[in-house]
């Protein structure tokens, strides 16, 4: 599965990703860590991934389009990054069984 991880997460959660065998892509990697919430859509939308992000307003915008990004809106409040990597990839069995199933809002909650 192909994710495109948003700003407010370190790099290290895409490095992650990419270690358990998924295609994973940081913000930062493409230069958009001050990008606009339009211009990451679309480039989760252009390499066709599921945007990883905790940004409520993804979520309403998915909500409002029929096209667009799968979402995983990640909710687990304030963290280290290696509590916050770990909730993820303990979770990812879950996340990409709803992706896969076509759910185009998953969310992680703690």
């Amino acid at each position: 599965m192909r994710f495109l991880v948003d700003a407010q997460f370190p790099p290290a959660l895409a490095d992650a990703l990419r270690a358990e065998g998924h295609d994973a892509i940081h913000v930062a990697d493409l230069n958009m860590l001050a990008a606009t919430d339009a211009a990451i859509w679309d480039q989760a939308i252009t390499a066709s991934a599921t945007l990883v992000t905790k940004d409520r307003d993804f979520t309403l915008l998915r909500a409002a389009r029929r096209n667009g990004p799968s979402i995983v809106w990640i909710r687990v409040g304030n963290t280290g990054n290696g509590a916050l990597i770990a909730a993820v990839l303990q979770s990812m069995s879950k996340l990409l069984k709803a992706l896969k199933r076509g759910d185009m809002i998953v969310e992680l909650a703690k």
